[in-house]
């Protein structure tokens, strides 16, 4: 049996971290799967029971990080937001301070740049000498002490075979630095024309880089925002109504069964059902629609949603990991954490980036320090910490799962969860939606417009038993028939047997009796004879509305149609997918008339009626042989099987637990324009993630040469270690920014 984990990760810098962590806990036998986040600093781990949580904390350590298992994850998310906390006030303060100590060695090595006359006075006050040595101390200091992060994670990593940006940096710093020394202590152990200091290479790299990682940190702490707002959401307290008394309590004291009571402005604690009261509710922080709902006695209530208007009270039926927000708010992590199909190439890349950068700085070094006239050495360092600096594969790492968690977390603001992440990449990869019927295009909720009690049998009778079977059934069918049979005050009593058959009706005894209630062939299947069936069930299913038999002991006693009416937004979803170029097709366990007259109302290219759920499934198979990824978009139970079936299952949120648990999106309202925007959040985060990866990749493949100084014999440009390092840090920082905008991607079309 598999068993899920959320490690949090510490210590990893880059992608190359990411990809050896990720590697490590791939490795071990018995992990099926492990998807490691840069941008939130965790794995999730699916492994078997052979292993345990140790084992796959000791893999993390193995490859030189730290890790521990997240146990709750509100104490998680604090500690998270006050790490990133202290990280960024522990940055800014070395920031300041390698600025501070950094900027008198950039202006004594660079000022006769900027102001020709300041080397003469550097000359003739402090001497070339004493200028080299003020540089060395300061530089020194600036390695020590702010820059002192990058050797107590790069040299270990350097040793063990596993180098990463840090190591670069700590590489080409001290490349710089210790060149520089030399120079102002040994300066007869260089060539006469290869004597001169390059401290203010060494102390701005760490400078620009500290200011690199300081933005990106702040940048980071807002790629979880999705998450932090719906924890919010999460109320402390509520008020309690036990022997005749409200009292504030906290909502780890509340249990099931409970009674609570909600005044106007505030926040619903927990799920339940009302018990009394009438109030609206602006539930758009769940469904991400706008409109508050009107709640009354036995309706469902969420918690964390705001009560707007009147008192309610209301039974608890969930709470701590089983209300509707903490499975929102794990779904919304688990596809954060997520690995798409794209993420493997950046992985297998990045994992051998950082040694082929080394590799790289090696070549630069020895052909200039042979192929150079003058200052061969010179020229040789310079190029050689520059390549080390420019290619460090920080934006490779964060490319990726920045856009995963800003797109699934804006997704979650509008209603649509994606419990996986990969989903984000095949949605656009589709070409058709297969669209379940009853409950996803129609309302679901159906009413009975025509009733037909056969010669011999009581109406009132009849329609009393029916409804008593139906009782137990969750189709919409059952409930309209229910509803129905209390209209005309008609009393409902407890079966003494029930069975859904799927697709197909239902099953019961009452009574005594036994009966069957669905379709023709229900009805055949229980030798059940339809001759007796009146002309006007034949004129229904001419019609397009489907009859519906009632038999009692093998005897035809009643037949009905009902009305479901088509959602609103339906047929505006179908316009818009068409436009998009998408093929779309209905496959409904309906009659094929109904199917028919509701698929040309809202313009479906094909119908696939009159089907059990294995038919679903085969209609899916065919229709992906035929248009290629298909996504199925659907609502039952009977829907399960063709979700997970579809390269892309859409459940909507309000249909039933194991159509959502099978499906790859959830949707959280009914209103099946999300769909469309779905598709759009889907196009803009792949876009995104495309630009950040060919700004990542092109910007790596193009600076390198330029830094190894392959323009120099041609255009006597050279990339100094100090531009160098500035556009490493933009780099990171540009990526961030950029997977930050799909915060206000416009999704409507």
């Amino acid at each position: 049996m598999s068993k899920s984990v959320r490690l949090s990760v510490e210590g990893m810098s880059c992608g190359s971290c990411a990809s050896r962590v990720d590697k490590a806990l791939n490795g071990l036998d018995g992990v099926e799967d492990a998807s490691v986040n840069l941008a939130s600093d965790s794995a999730e781990v699916t492994y078997s029971e052979k292993l345990s949580v140790d084992d796959l904390v000791q893999a993390v350590k193995s490859a030189g990080y730290d890790a521990h298992e997240v146990l709750d994850r509100d104490k998680q998310m604090r500690e998270q937001r006050e790490q990133q906390a202290k990280e960024m006030r522990t940055l800014k303060g070395q920031l300041w301070l390698s600025t501070l100590l950094t900027l008198p060695v950039f202006i004594l090595a660079m000022g006769n740049h900027m102001v020709p006359v300041f080397s003469e006075w550097v000359h003739n006050s402090l001497g070339l000498q004493t200028s080299w040595w003020i540089q060395l101390v300061l530089t020194t200091l600036v390695l020590a002490v702010p820059g002192a992060r990058f050797y107590k994670l790069g040299v270990p990593a350097l040793f063990r075979g596993a180098p990463d940006m840090n190591s670069l940096v700590a590489l080409g710093a001290t490349a710089a630095w210790g060149y520089s020394v030399v120079a102002t202590a040994f300066p007869a152990w260089l060539p006469s024309e290869s004597v001169n200091v390059y401290f203010e290479a060494s102390a701005v790299i760490v400078t620009l880089i500290l200011a690199g990682r300081f933005m990106e940190a702040r940048a980071k702490s807002h790629t979880s925002d999705a998450i932090q707002r719906l924890m919010s959401l999460q109320s402390k307290t509520a008020r309690v109504v036990r022997d005749g008394e409200v009292t504030e309590v906290d909502i780890a004291e509340l249990g099931k069964g409970d009674e609570i009571e909600v005044r106007p402005g505030e926040r619903i604690a927990l799920d339940g059902e009302v018990s009394s009261g009438d109030s609206y509710v602006n539930e758009a922080m769940i469904t991400g629609e706008a409109e508050p709902v009107h709640k009354q006695k036995e309706d469902k209530v969420v918690g964390g949603t705001l009560n707007e208007k009147g008192t309610l009270r209301f039974k608890v039926t969930a709470t701590g990991e089983g209300t509707v927000l903490a499975q929102i708010i794990r779904m919304v992590e688990q596809a954060q954490g997520s690995k798409l199909p794209i993420q493997d190439t950046v992985n297998r890349i990045t994992l051998w980036f950082v040694p082929a950068v080394m590799l790289a700085a090696l070549l630069t070094f020895v052909v200039w320090y042979f192929a150079a006239s003058e200052s061969a050495l010179t020229f040789a360092l310079v190029n050689a910490v520059a390549v080390l600096i420019i290619a460090c594969p920080c934006a490779m790492g964060l490319a990726t799962p920045t856009s995963i968690m800003v797109g699934t977390g804006r997704g979650a603001e509008m209603g649509v969860l994606f419990r996986q992440g990969s989903a984000l990449q095949a949605l656009q990869q589709s070409k058709g939606v297969i669209f379940d019927k009853t409950g996803t295009l129609t309302e679901g909720k159906p009413t009975i417009t025509e009733w037909i009690t056969l010669s011999g049998f009581d109406e009132k009778e009849v329609l009393t038993l029916a409804a008593s079977v139906e009782a137990k059934s969750e189709h919409p069918t059952a409930e309209a028939l229910v509803n129905y049979a209390k209209d005309q005050d008609l009393k409902v009593s407890e079966p003494d047997t029930f069975e859904a058959i799927s697709g197909l009706g239902a099953t019961g005894k009452v009574d005594g009796k036994t009966l069957y209630i669905g379709t023709s062939e229900l009805m055949r299947d229980n030798n059940t004879e339809l001759h007796t069936e009146p002309n006007e069930a034949k004129n229904w299913a001419e019609n397009g509305r489907t009859p519906i038999y009632v038999a009692i002991d093998g005897k035809l006693a009643a037949v009905f149609t009902q009305d479901d009416p088509i959602k609103p937004s339906a047929k505006e979803l179908i316009k818009r997918l068409h436009a998009d170029g998408l093929k779309t097709a209905m496959v409904t366990g309906d009659a094929e008339s109904t199917a028919k007259r509701i698929a040309k109302e809202l313009g479906i290219d094909e119908v696939v009626a009159n089907v059990k759920p294995d038919g679903k499934v085969d209609a899916v198979k065919r229709l992906k042989k035929e248009w290629g990824q298909v996504i199925f978009v659907g609502d039952g139970i009977n829907d399960a099987p063709a979700l997970a079936s579809a390269d892309v299952g859409f459940a909507i949120g309000t249909g039933t637990d194991v159509a959502i648990e099978s499906a790859d999106v959830v949707l959280m309202s009914d209103n099946l324009t999300v769909v469309q925007q779905a598709f759009a959040l889907s196009e803009a985060t792949m876009r995104n993630i495309r630009q950040n990866l060919f700004w990542a990749f092109a910007y790596n493949t193009a600076l390198i040469p330029v830094a190894a100084g392959v323009l120099y014999p041609f255009f006597g440009i050279l990339l100094s270690p100090m531009l160098a390092a500035g556009a490493m840090a933009l780099s990171s920082v540009f990526v961030i920014t950029n997977a930050l905008r799909l915060k206000t991607v416009n999704l409507e079309k």
